[in-house]
Order: C-alpha cells, then sequence, then structure tokens
C-alpha cells in the first residue's frame, strides 16, 4: 500500500491528477507528466524517511496503482534511484543551508529537500528556476504552512553554490 502524504485528503486525490497552477492556465501532457512523476517521486521518498524498505519494493507498491501510467516514469524512477543512491551525499549538500541539523527536519519537506537537491545536482539538464519551481510547489500542497518559504531559500543557496553561472530566474 502506497503511504500518502498526511494532508492526503479528498482535495489531494484530485490534487494527484491536477496540480493548482495546471488549472485554467496551458501546460503540456508532458509538463503535467512530469510534475505528476516528482509528486509521486517526494511521496516515495517521504514513505523512505518515515519507514525505509528496499526502493525496488517500493517502486512495486506504486506501480500498484493505474495513475502510474499517466506520469513520467523514467523522471519517476532518476529520482526515486538517484536520491536512495545518493541520500547522504545530498544531506551533506543541504545542512549547511539550513537553520538545525538534517535529522530534525520534517520528513515532508526533507524528502522534497533531498528530491530538489537531487535534481539540481545530478539533473543539470532541468533548468535550476523549474527545479526550485516544482520543490516549492510541491512544498505548498504537501509541507506546513511556509514549508515552502524554507525549501525554496535551501535550494535557492544550494543552486548559488552548485550552479553560479546559471540564472535564477527564465524571463
Amino acid at each position: 500500500m502506497i503511504k500518502q502524504f498526511p494532508h492526503d485528503g479528498e482535495e489531494g486525490r484530485r490534487g494527484a491528477e491536477e496540480s493548482p497552477s495546471d488549472r485554467g492556465g496551458k501546460s503540456s501532457p508532458a509538463r503535467k507528466q512530469r510534475r505528476w512523476a516528482r509528486e509521486r517521486a517526494a511521496q516515495g521518498l517521504y514513505q523512505q524517511l518515515m519507514n525505509p524498505i528496499p526502493v525496488d519494493q517500493l517502486e512495486a507498491q506504486f506501480m500498484e496503482d493505474a495513475f502510474m501510467l499517466r506520469i513520467d516514469l523514467d523522471l519517476f524512477r532518476r529520482i526515486l534511484r538517484g536520491v536512495e543512491q545518493h541520500a547522504a551525499e545530498l544531506d551533506s549538500a543541504i545542512e549547511p543551508h539550513l537553520d538545525r541539523p538534517v535529522h530534525e527536519l520534517d520528513p515532508i519537506e526533507h524528502a522534497i529537500l533531498r528530491l530538489g537537491a537531487f535534481e539540481l545536482t545530478h539533473m543539470l539538464e532541468t533548468p535550476r528556476a523549474i527545479v526550485i519551481n516544482e520543490a516549492v510547489e510541491l512544498a505548498k500542497r504537501f509541507g506546513a504552512t511556509d514549508g515552502h518559504r524554507y525549501v525554496n531559500g535551501v535550494l535557492d543557496r544550494l543552486a548559488d553554490g552548485t550552479r553560479p553561472t546559471e540564472t535564477r530566474r527564465r524571463d
């Protein structure tokens, strides 16, 4: 059984298919598939923090959900497996930018920070602004009230160090 984020009630179920920024705006199917992949990957990373299991078993649990056929499976797998493989490295990369030890982070924000840090450090083809924006959207949706601000600040500072020549925003 797939563990949902604590806030996943009825709105969470509807939101899994359509995020707030996708409603009413024009968004390509590929963009939605990538957003949904990040959402599912964040849920998997959260589950790993709460109840560690082998990544193959975790992935198999997610694949039982028919909705998975609608997401970018390659991105989902790359994030899930990449974060597992580099978890200690990712925690070390974000820790200097935190106001507390990494083990004291809220598990939802920890999962989202790991996801964002992985994309910033290992998926250089994804622009910095997109990585940070997607992580902020996940934190708005699933995190604490102002958790998105925290995620934004941490990932922005991390990106300044890992991608210093890349512009902060797309114009």
